[in-house]
């Protein structure tokens, strides 16, 4: 797995203020939503699991997915710290577009911290099948990374083009999200092609609270060998257009990320942009 070079910088930024930070911008879509119709569509978050749901957002409004993540004992760095943002927005029934980025990333590789900027990509996901209730729901999307920063990658490495396939339904009060991903991955001059699966179930707990369960692999072609992790999340639904979400991943194999532990909010605009 490379490691990207890290130039030494001061710190300025601990996990703490990345905490206070990510708390702050939830205020803003906290305020925005006590005004939002009771009405409106629901917010339909892909975070905070591997797992996306093959559904889509509804047409027209524009859906932000932001959180923080913390994660240790990596083959690529002691510790990392950082901002996630995805961006969603459905322009057809059958058709979404999207952004994904890491603003910020504080990371510890062999004793040297430093503060990068972290993947930019965009894609597009489309239905292929629409599902109701058991019928699942069949999509496929595709994803380009456009720029690379300077911070270390995770277990699973940075897809240079991605390709998925995705399969959402409800069962018996159990919603499942099952991908099947298909990546390149490279090392330059080398490319080679890595597979990965996920399934995510999630049942309400009590009210407005879920509880997801997951299960991932990604393989390792470089290394040869297989990334794979156990998380567990709980989401609370605030309003139609604003969820919560927090919990953790624990890797379960030596290549894997030890533990990652995250928190984050989902939130849809109330108003439609046409």
């Amino acid at each position: 797995m490379n490691r990207r070079p890290l130039h030494r910088r001061p710190l300025n930024r601990s996990l703490s203020r990345l905490v206070r930070l990510l708390v702050l911008g939830a205020l803003v879509p906290w305020c925005a939503a006590q005004k939002a119709a009771p009405n409106e569509p629901e917010a339909n978050p892909g975070r905070p699991t591997v797992s996306t749901p093959a559904t889509l957002t509804p047409v027209g409004y524009l859906q932000f997915e932001t959180g923080g993540l913390s994660a240790r004992h990596s083959m690529a760095f002691s510790s990392r710290y950082g901002l996630n943002e995805v961006i969603k927005l459905s322009v057809a029934p059958r058709l979404e577009v999207l952004a994904a980025a890491e603003p910020i990333v504080h990371a510890t590789v062999d004793g040297i911290s430093a503060n990068d900027p972290g993947d930019v990509f965009l894609g597009a996901q489309t239905v292929l099948f629409q599902g109701e209730g058991a019928k699942p729901t069949v999509s496929a999307s595709y994803f380009r990374h456009i720029y690379g920063g300077g911070a270390p990658d995770f277990d699973v490495g940075t897809p240079t083009n991605s390709i998925v396939l995705l399969v959402s339904a409800d069962v018996k009060g159990f919603h499942y999200d099952a991908n099947a991903l298909f990546n390149e991955v490279v090392q330059a001059p080398v490319r080679r092609a890595q597979f990965g699966q996920t399934l995510s179930i999630s049942h309400s707990i009590v009210g407005r609270l879920s509880l997801s369960g997951e299960i991932w692999r990604f393989t390792q072609p470089f290394v040869r060998g297989n990334a794979i992790g156990n998380l567990w999340a709980v989401s609370y639904v605030v309003r139609r257009d604003l969820v919560l979400d927090a919990g953790f991943n624990r890797g379960l194999t030596d290549t894997s990320t030890r533990w990652g532990t995250f928190v984050g909010f989902t939130y849809m605009l109330p108003h439609r942009l046409w």
